[in-house]
């Protein structure tokens, strides 16, 4: 099998597809031959196989990226400079933008107009601000006494191990890899099995941007082997992972092997809540895109909302209405599809049991519950009405297409059940009373609180989550922290003993 291979895309254009594992600036085979075949969840057929690597592999990679760390091509030039390759990765993303979204769109099945202008445009921007901040990373002088100078450093981790998610494969990438590039680290990155294919080409793009080789390495294969490997290994300084909490969970277990630092975005079941007094139509349609964008694939989706009582049922006709008016399940190449196929035929059958649960416990079904399509990961948009609190689809985290809605009578009461899960990651309220909203969000155990808006996130803004929805903050300035560790110098100028 070779390093790589012709892909045609659905749009008719061709691109050269890495293969390969990408470890000290090349692509190679693994030390087992092992392969991973990828599947276009909107037609069910073979897109390519990759080579998948396991623990040998992992070895290599620790090792590359050990050597280039400690390389004076990294850890000896200035700061400004690693901006200055960050700056040009941001580039060719941009120039390159199309052919990268198509990537993903078929190996994840988003509509390709919302990976080309969400995800690929988040993905540029997020290089950009972290080459903007690669210079900017400074330390304190602490005031002790005149006989003592004391100052801090902020010095990188080392080698990082970074396990992405197939639910945004690029964007999740840029969010990894931009702010421990930013801070001196070297980077380690195991995509998802599902979708690895964005994070292969990646290779290309580091090579063309001419940064040090080993200074990343992309490692693709499964969890439970090249996933479980990184995370334990004890030559890597962090283990960085978005994902389930329940493989969350593992995960910081391996971790402790060496105490690596971690940081962990995990799942959430996220409420919104919509008072009486909400402008309605903005509401209904921030929570559709709150629970249907990107097929529902995501982890901040608002898959509970509450309605209080006086407008539940015009809410409930509303939104229905409107799903019903917008929405487009179709080709993720189509020109007016807005929702694709799921992303795998194991989270398609996942989905389609939460909502047979649903169902069987009674929900009322309000829209949808169904296949959209004999062929292919399509699901109908799915509504369940008069949901309890006890139900399975109010309780567990779905990441599909499925909202459960139900009312609420006070605010003491949809702020207990609000917050009566395990999760902590976001929330979203309507209401036009600004000192009801501000108060019900400090009440709100969650990391993210919109108000009269909905899953609009920015990547100046920290992302992150509550209670096992994870440990530590993405994107911003806060993100720094995360790929830093800080040195205090003492010093002697005076003092005698």
């Amino acid at each position: 099998m070779s390093l790589s291979t012709t892909i045609k895309l659905p749009n008719g254009k061709e691109y050269e597809q890495p293969l390969g594992l990408f470890i000290g600036g090349e692509y190679i085979t693994p030390e087992v031959d092992s392969k991973i075949t990828v599947i276009n969840p909107s037609n069910e057929e073979v897109i390519t196989e990759v080579y998948a690597g396991d623990k040998a592999d992992i070895d290599k990679a620790v090792v590359a990226a050990r050597k280039a760390f400690e390389s004076p091509e990294w850890r000896g030039i200035a700061a400004s400079a690693r901006g200055d390759y960050l700056y040009k990765i941001a580039q060719i993303i941009d120039r390159d933008r199309e052919l990268i979204a198509s990537i993903d769109s078929i190996d994840n099945g988003k509509p390709l107009p919302e990976c080309v202008e969400g995800d690929l445009e988040e993905a540029y921007n997020v290089f950009k601000y972290y080459a903007g901040f690669a210079d900017k990373i400074t330390g304190k002088t602490i005031e002790t006494s005149p006989e003592k100078l004391a100052y801090t450093v902020q010095e990188p981790l080392g080698v990082c191990g970074q396990i992405i998610p197939w639910n945004y494969p690029f964007m999740m990438l840029a969010w990894k890899v931009a702010p421990a590039l930013c801070c001196g680290n070297t980077v380690i990155l195991k995509p998802s099995e599902v979708t690895p294919l964005s994070a292969l080409y990646f290779g290309k793009i580091c090579q063309e941007a001419g940064l040090p080789a080993g200074v990343v390495n992309v490692v693709n294969g499964y969890g439970k082997t090249a996933g479980a490997a990184l995370s334990e290994h004890t030559g890597v300084d962090k283990i960085a992972f978005t994902g389930s909490t329940a493989s969350g969970k593992l995960i910081m277990k391996a971790a402790a092997n060496n105490l690596k630092n971690v940081t962990l975005e995990c799942g959430g079941k996220n409420p919104l809540i919509i008072f009486d007094d909400a402008e309605l139509d903005q509401a209904v349609k921030w929570a559709r895109i709150g629970i249907f964008d990107n097929k529902g694939e995501v982890c901040t989706s608002t898959s509970r909302i509450y309605v209080q009582e006086a407008i539940y049922d015009k809410f409930l006709e509303e939104f229905v209405a409107h799903i019903k008016d917008v929405t487009v399940v179709a080709d993720p190449f189509g020109e007016n599809t807005t929702q694709g196929p799921q992303v795998s035929k194991m989270q398609y059958e996942k989905v389609l049991s939460y909502i047979e649960s649903g169902k069987a416990e009674g929900a009322k079904l309000a829209y949808g519950g169904a296949k959209a399509s004999e062929k292919g990961y399509f699901l109908n948009p799915t509504v369940f009405s008069d949901v309890q609190e006890d139900m399975k689809i109010n309780k567990e985290e779905i990441f599909g297409p499925v909202v459960a809605v139900s009312k609420f009578s006070t605010v003491e009461e949809v702020v207990q059940k609000a917050n009566d899960t395990s999760y902590g990651l976001a929330a979203a309220l309507f209401s036009q009373n600004v000192t009801q909203c501000v108060t019900v969000a400090s009440k709100l155990q969650a990391g993210m609180v919109w108000i009269n808006s909905n899953n609009d996130s920015h990547f100046g803004i920290p992302f992150g989550g509550y209670k096992s929805s994870g440990i530590g903050r993405e994107l911003g300035p806060y993100a720094l922290d995360a790929y830093t560790q800080t040195k205090a110098v003492h010093i002697n100028v005076g003092l005698r003993v």
